[in-house]
């Protein structure tokens, strides 16, 4: 298991190639680069023709540049892939993908409220993300990038995962709600 988690993440991280004596790569660039990935594995309804996928980022940007440049050229499913910054979670509707940073983590009830039944994957790296309702929590261990995917919230919103993305991540749920 050890192995293909292994293989899969050099995968995912490929495209950032690392010369002898270079830097690896940073944890944002990894990041970058499975926000990409997760793009190819995810089933959306039917999209307009010709509109973009648009990758949005809501709150403090970590990344500055580096998902500009893991995305530009890029397409997915036939899409050019476009990255778009938000302030406010009202403008997010267009969005596919929108990476919830940190620095949003109290308005985050509103946000995933917002997007509840919207087909928007929503992406974070804050403790309990999925739990919360968040789709894809990216997390740290032992330096490396890993993910949960919340299968009951990307249902709800009409969205799937492919099989391959499945296989790699944690599924988390969301806690029950007790009857009262």
């Amino acid at each position: 298991m050890n192995r293909l988690l292994l293989s899969a993440t050099l995968l995912i991280a490929g495209h950032f190639s690392v010369r002898a004596g270079a830097q690896p790569p940073a944890e944002y660039e990894v990041k970058a680069a499975f926000i990409y990935n997760f793009a190819k594995y995810i089933a959306w309804p039917a999209p307009d023709a010709g509109r973009p996928l648009v990758v949005g980022v809501i709150g403090k940007d970590p990344f500055g540049r580096v998902l500009d440049d893991a995305m530009r050229g890029r397409t997915v499913q036939n899409r050019k892939i476009v990255v778009r910054r938000f302030t406010r979670v009202d403008d997010v509707a267009n969005c596919d993908i929108l990476f919830v940073a940190s620095s949003e983590t109290r308005n985050l009830p509103r946000i995933l409220s917002t997007l509840r039944n919207a087909p928007v994957v929503t992406i974070g790296d804050m403790d309990q993300f999925a739990e919360r309702g968040g789709m894809i929590n990216l997390t740290m261990n032992r330096d490396r990038v890993q993910f949960e995917i919340n299968v009951d919230a990307l249902t709800r919103a009409g969205l799937k995962a492919g099989s391959p993305l499945l296989r790699l991540a944690r599924i988390v749920k969301e806690p029950r709600m007790e009857s009262k």
